[in-house]
């Protein structure tokens, strides 16, 4: 791991607890409760967690992809999920990007934001980003316009027309462009990208965007050990900042993401779309029945 970036990431995670444990039970000066009035739509993490599932059930044609799901993740946490194919893993974050509709439980961003209440590019804008498998860029355009293009999306036809950066804006793109290691290729037409560099220009847009939230859908599948580390270092590096989910098939990759930088990062197993097993990475692999249906096959 370099160094600063393992820095810069706990650092960025001890400056997010301070400022939650200087808040805590409070807003805007008042003293908070639990029958406070929370402002509508406006994101609520005074109580720690930014989502919060519970009870989630998911049937297609009779079988359950979630049963009775239950997951919470704190804010500024990083949280690695893991599990057989079949598990759940993709219908959870389904589920709470608004792609599919759960049977029955609750869904929610922070305290106040009913998830199930919203549509996909409802939730979305409120600061909830995902990531899938592929690759989605805009492979005829510069790594720089794809940028470009993520940081003005909510802008309508005509004001796009006349659009032009400010200075604080091309700052934020050459910030980013270093963040995701393509400033050397900040002119190169991305469809010309390796596979690695397009998840990362992928990952840029998305922060583009300030998402409170990321959801990451094995984001190292087809790197190299390099990209993959590299990778690992972005996220290390985000956390605190934004809230991750990293949903992996790579072992090592999960051990440089939950070993590195801050301790204590939880990991959990789903298995037939339930939470089988949670905790270090440690004692989940030291889990027998993880190891019997996961690690052991």
């Amino acid at each position: 791991m370099t160094p600063d970036l393992m820095k810069a990431g706990a650092q960025a995670r001890i400056e997010h607890e301070r400022k939650v444990a200087a808040t805590a039970g409070q807003s805007g000066g008042r003293q908070a409760s639990y029958s406070r009035v929370a402002t509508p739509g406006e994101l609520d993490v005074t109580h720690g967690a930014i989502l919060y599932l519970d009870d989630i059930t998911v049937s297609f044609d009779g079988f359950k992809a979630l049963n009775a799901l239950s997951l919470s993740i704190s804010a500024g946490e990083m949280r690695c999920i893991i599990g057989p194919n079949g598990a759940g893993k993709t219908t959870m974050m389904d589920v709470i990007t608004g792609k599919t509709r759960p049977d029955l439980g609750k869904a929610f961003f922070g305290s106040t934001i009913d998830l199930l209440r919203m549509r996909e590019n409802e939730i979305a804008s409120i600061g909830i980003g995902r990531k899938f498998q592929k690759p989605t860029v805009f492979e005829h355009l510069s790594v720089f316009e794809n940028l470009e293009l993520a940081l003005k999306a909510d802008r309508g036809v005509r004001s796009s027309m006349f659009f032009r950066l400010s200075g604080e804006q091309l700052d934020r793109i050459g910030a980013m462009l270093a963040l995701i290691h393509l400033k050397s290729s900040a002119q190169r037409v991305a469809g010309l990208l390796s596979h690695g560099q397009k998840q990362w220009l992928e990952i840029g847009m998305l922060l583009m965007q300030d998402p409170k939230l990321l959801l990451l859908d094995e984001p190292v599948a087809g790197m190299t050990d390099e990209e993959t580390e590299r990778t690992a270092e972005l996220f290390l590096s985000l956390e605190g900042n934004h809230s991750l989910v990293v949903v992996e098939h790579d072992m090592k990759f999960i051990g440089e993401l939950t070993q590195n930088g801050r301790n204590g990062k939880k990991v959990t197993v789903l298995h037939e779309g339930s939470v089988l097993a949670e905790g270090l990475l440690s004692e989940v692999q030291a889990n027998e029945k993880v190891v019997e249906v996961y690690l052991g096959r």
